[in-house]
């Protein structure tokens, strides 16, 4: 079966950066949508950032600039390098695989299967 596990969350301060890591294992990962989204407390998940097979990329306003997505399709693992980190970046982040999503998007609703998350905190 799919499997997504995050890795590379951490603490850091403000301006600081962070690469999150996503091994995906259970299926054909370049065929695969991948986004990665982030889920602050008292606040609804939202989407980070996303990739195709194509390489092609959508962000959220919030961290573009910031924060790249990039993927290693021979080690079917998934990256988010995150610079210039603010404290309203502090959330559990997760990876999720979406096999059915035709045009690259940070769309909840499209993604079938997530990992458990990564905590990041980014202190002030």
């Amino acid at each position: 079966q799919v499997q997504l596990v995050e890795s590379g969350g951490g603490s850091v301060q403000s301006g600081g950066s962070l690469r999150l890591s996503c091994a995906a294992s259970g299926y054909t990962y370049s065929s695969y949508c991948m986004g990665w989204f982030r889920q602050a407390p008292g606040k609804e998940r939202e989407g980070v950032a996303a990739i195709d097979s194509d390489g092609s990329t959508s962000y959220a306003d919030s961290v573009k600039g910031r924060f790249t997505i990039s993927q290693d399709n021979a080690k079917n693992t998934l990256y988010l390098q995150m610079n210039s980190l603010k404290p309203e970046d502090t959330a559990m982040y997760y990876c999720a695989a979406g096999p059915d999503i035709v045009v690259v998007t940070t769309e909840i609703y499209e993604y079938n299967y997530w990992g458990q998350g990564t905590q990041v905190t980014v202190s002030s």
